[in-house]
């Protein structure tokens, strides 16, 4: 209904459609799409891809973890699965070929996810940061809901979405809100510098965030996408700072049209110091061209900064392809 109130409002939303905050760079439009392809297929700008990268390893997940630890695997992009006792969690599950619609448009999968679905542990919490293609994959989270019936959390005006194409078990937050889906599990929805949309009609008709988990192995942070913004200290004033923290450090070139929504890596390792946190692991980066930077650029540009910034390597760091890490509390 016109004019009616969907939504809180709030200093990212008017009732109806969110935003940044006033003062906070605003993602560009559709506008500015044709200036970018113009730069990036007429004037060559930009470094093209291989068709294949290396294949990830195949992951060795443990067979139980103990309690008050955490295991770690990347999956691909953004996807990572979190393993504690007797709970895993899964992070934006994308493992589809391409991240756009209908399957065959989009930007082609370089490397496979290191685990397929059916090679996945059960699924106890999904956690869904937004809706572009490179985060929801909608056969994915079918499969998952159909499978392992998770409880999917997500951010506001997702839910109603994904019930309509048959997924259920769906919990939608506002940002600061939180949602406890196991006794040892709370996860709180935390802002993100990013925006919304699956076609030109949708633009910002969802929310977009991350989430900070309070678990027995500590807090865990997953950033989903975001570009740098105060809110980073803020999350870290409001909910303290996380044992690790999953940041995106790729899809950042050119920087006047990707600036408000993707950090460059030297952005990344400011919010991880925003942050504070123990260990970070960076993400989004060797999966999907996304964007005009190299494929491994994200990685060398991680190593600089951290040598700039005074960051040792080793807390601020990736994991290869099908790597599994258990990380101990303290």
């Amino acid at each position: 209904m016109a004019g009616a109130t969907c939504f809180p409002v709030s200093d990212h939303c008017d009732g109806e459609r969110f935003c940044n905050p006033a003062g906070r760079l605003q993602a560009p439009g559709f506008s500015a799409l044709p200036r970018w392809w113009w730069q990036r297929l007429v004037l060559r700008q930009g470094s093209p891809w291989p068709d294949t990268a290396p294949a990830p390893r195949a992951p060795a997940l443990p067979q139980g973890v103990p309690a008050g630890q955490l295991a770690v695997t990347f999956i691909g992009h953004s996807t990572f699965l979190l393993q504690l006792s007797g709970l895993n969690i899964l992070t934006d599950p994308v493992f589809a070929s391409r991240a756009g619609p209908f399957g065959w448009l989009g930007p082609r999968r370089v490397r496979p996810p290191a685990l397929r679905l059916p090679e996945l542990p059960r699924i106890d919490v999904v956690l869904l940061s937004h809706n572009h293609y490179d985060h929801l994959d909608l056969v994915a989270l079918r499969w998952l809901a159909r499978q392992h019936r998770p409880v999917i959390i997500t951010t506001l005006g997702n839910r109603p979405w994904l019930e309509a194409r048959g997924v259920r078990g769906v919990t939608e937050l506002d940002w600061w809100q939180s949602h406890q889906p196991a006794p040892d599990l709370e996860v709180f929805c935390t802002p993100a510098q990013h925006f919304a949309a699956r076609t030109p009609w949708d633009r910002c008709r969802t929310l977009w965030g991350g989430f900070m988990l309070r678990t027995a192995a500590g807090w865990v942070f997953f950033a989903g996408d975001s570009g740098w913004a105060a809110h980073f200290a803020e999350i870290k004033t409001r909910l303290g700072a996380p044992a690790l923290a999953l940041l995106p450090i790729g899809a950042y070139e050119p920087r006047w049209f990707m600036e408000a929504v993707h950090m460059n890596p030297d952005e990344a390792v400011r919010a991880h110091l925003a942050l504070g946190a123990r260990l970070s692991i960076g993400m989004h980066f060797g999966t999907f061209q996304l964007t005009n930077e190299p494929i491994d650029d994200p990685l060398h540009g991680l190593a600089a900064a951290c040598a700039a910034q005074g960051v040792p390597a080793a807390d601020f760091t990736t994991l290869a392809f099908g790597e599994t890490r258990l990380l101990a509390p303290g």
